[in-house]
């Protein structure tokens, strides 16, 4: 609810600010002479370089006020849906200030990291705003914790079950579950990589993606089994497999999306600081050519 309610924060307020900011902006734009092209140099550029500076600034505030949980200085619901809006004049600000001119220097290089804080800004929106529903969803409104237990206690079933068959069936059933990869690096987590295996009655590894491979081997067993028991075991076995597949993928999905709703601070925060870097590093070559 709270990440849903950013963008409609007390009527959009600070939407309004921020259309307010963004014609009182261009007002000072084009109050710029003929005598010279508009640019950050006039006393209208230094205001608007000015009021840009103090908003990038302000907006990095705003981890630390999430972690003073008992400061009074608004919410952080209110904090952020001002984050989201003001920030996203700084586009506007930003352009105007430099009068549209550009080219290979310390202030355009600003420039840019600004416009890369903004849209990978953008992006973490857009997983906090759809991605926290998912995970609610993919969860059954449980906790990874839980899918976890209902993986363990497929595991221990299906090695029950596997002991009853034939050697060639247990030994593939209890090594796909030894071999069962979940996580693993940042790619393997984004993307649910899969790198899985289980070993078939020679001993040879065979990929296992998706638990698939193993359910197949188990699969082909079915036809050759007599009826009765063993026709009964391979049956339920090859149920608890296609349990624990599904099981897995749900954690896959669970590990995928909570990734990418973290992965974009691991970009958003250096890059924030090297813009602040770069902002100090415009603000003083700007003085000291004046």
């Amino acid at each position: 609810m709270i990440h849903r309610n950013l963008l409609s924060y007390r009527g959009a307020r600070y939407l309004w600010w921020s259309l307010g900011l963004i014609v009182a902006a261009c007002v000072l734009y084009v109050t710029q002479g003929d005598s010279q092209p508009p640019n950050g140099g006039t006393w209208q550029g230094y205001v608007l370089g000015t009021v840009g500076a103090l908003l990038i600034v302000w907006l990095t505030m705003l981890g630390v006020r999430k972690r003073r949980y008992s400061s009074t200085t608004g919410t952080v619901q209110g904090w952020t849906s001002a984050h989201v809006y003001l920030g996203s004049t700084l586009i506007v600000i930003a352009t105007l200030h430099s009068g549209i001119q550009v080219g290979w220097n310390l202030h355009t290089l600003a420039y840019v990291l600004m416009c890369v804080v903004i849209l990978s800004g953008f992006f973490g929106l857009y997983t906090y705003m759809s991605y926290p529903q998912l995970i609610s969803k993919n969860r059954e409104g449980g906790a990874r914790a839980e899918l976890f237990a209902e993986l363990f206690e497929l595991d221990r079933n299906a090695r029950s079950v596997a002991s009853r068959c034939a050697p060639d069936v247990a030994i593939a059933v209890d090594s796909s579950i030894e071999r069962t990869t979940l996580g693993g690096g940042i790619y393997s987590q984004l993307f649910s990589r899969d790198g899985s295996y289980f070993v078939r009655g020679e001993g040879k590894p065979v990929r296992n993606t998706d638990q698939q491979q193993v359910i197949d081997f188990v699969g082909t067993r079915l036809p050759r089994a007599a009826k009765g028991a063993e026709a009964a075991n391979l049956q339920q076995l090859i149920v608890l497999l296609c349990r624990r597949q599904a099981v897995l993928r749900r954690i896959r999905r669970d590990i995928r999306l909570y990734g990418w709703l973290k992965i974009w601070l691991y970009f958003h925060v250096p890059v924030t600081i090297a813009l602040l870097i770069a902002l100090v590093l415009h603000i003083i070559v700007t003085f000291f050519y004046w």
